[in-house]
């Protein structure tokens, strides 16, 4: 079917969108951290984090502990840690180049917004932005960070720009029309037309900006930024909900009259604050198998915390489906005596 479709394209008989490939990636900011804060600062900063068991319930740091899997110490030694940076650093220039090399028209990245554009007083549970550019602040205007480590501060900061704001392009006229059509098929959507003086994108966008796109080409990929409500209750979608959300955004890709070469990135994920390597190996399978069903069916009350943001990606992977899943990585990267730390995975589809 690709093939005849491309055959036709290159006649001059079919000039529409298409989905030419997707991706997924964490952004955590162990992703923007160095070695020697893996080994070590996460230790303490991971005392005052947000932990929740698998229905949902609060738990403390010391309940994680106890609960650490018995053969946590050799996942922590500073051989392992090591040996997960590098693996990490790796899936990064690797996914980099594959971007790069798939040379799109446009980049459609389907992120959450934590507290950044978006607030409890006003809290959309999806939302695509429209504006012609999007901007991420320099580190001189960004808005300084004040976690009790000093070295967690400086690594969230490299998620800004170090000469002063930057614009990036946007692609107005398919954002509209992602707008138009999902409300067309009963989806509630906060169009956000521009920022406030004082407003930058998020940091599921700024990390695809300055990690993957800024520097790699001749020319600035254009983005459509579309948020996802994954962290705040009450409305977060159901994954069943982003199923929905990623068959209609192919549909809207494919009826787009204009012959774009259209890709969609994941940002964020896997299983976070506690690795749960069952759950990530299990989604990881069903991206592989395009089972939009187990995606569907998955319990809201394991999607708490960092772990919300697997809705990102299951957005993704239904929109892909024409897609295969063609490369992966994931890393389970403890951190901590409790084994805390981050489902690090990084994807391509096409």
């Amino acid at each position: 079917m690709d093939a005849r479709r491309e055959a036709v394209r290159r006649q001059g008989r079919l000039n529409m969108a298409r989905v030419a490939a997707a991706f997924g990636s964490s952004h955590s900011v162990m992703l923007a951290a160095e070695l020697q804060d893996w080994l070590r600062g996460f230790r303490q900063s991971d005392l005052r984090m947000k932990y929740y068991d698998r229905e949902g319930r609060p738990r403390s740091y010391a309940d994680v502990l106890a609960g650490a899997p018995p053969h946590i110490a050799q996942l922590i030694t500073d051989a392992a840690i090591t040996g997960r940076f590098n693996e990490v650093q790796d899936a990064m220039k690797h996914l980099k180049s594959g971007i790069a090399s798939a040379k799109l028209d446009v980049l459609i990245i389907v992120g959450d917004d934590q507290h950044e554009l978006f607030h409890d007083l006003h809290m959309p549970s999806i939302g695509i932005y429209y504006g012609e550019s999007i901007r991420n602040a320099g580190r001189t205007n960004a808005k300084r960070f004040s976690w009790p480590e000093e070295w967690y501060n400086r690594a969230q900061m490299r998620r800004f720009e170090e000469e002063g704001d930057i614009d990036y392009p946007c692609h107005r006229p398919l954002a509209l029309a992602l707008i138009e059509g999902l409300i067309e098929r009963e989806f509630d959507v906060a169009a956000v037309a521009g920022l406030a003086g004082d407003q930058h994108e998020g940091h599921a966008y700024s990390f695809v900006h300055r990690w993957y796109l800024k520097g790699n080409g001749t020319r600035m990929l254009p983005v459509v930024p579309i948020f996802l409500n994954t962290y705040n209750p009450p409305n977060p979608p159901l994954p069943k909900r982003c199923v929905r959300l990623g068959k209609s955004l192919k549909e809207l890709i494919e009826s787009y009259p204009e012959d774009l070469k259209v890709g969609l990135l994941a940002s964020g994920g896997l299983s976070h604050f506690v690795v749960e390597e069952d759950l990530d190996r299990a989604i990881i399978e069903a991206l592989r198998r395009k089972d939009l069903d187990f995606l569907a069916g998955l319990d809201p009350r394991r999607l708490k915390a960092g772990s919300s943001e697997i809705r990102n990606w299951i957005v993704v992977a239904s929109a892909a489906t024409d897609l295969g899943l063609s490369w992966i990585s994931y890393t389970p990267s403890y951190r901590t005596p409790a084994g805390t730390g981050i489902g690090l995975a990084f994807a391509r589809w096409g």
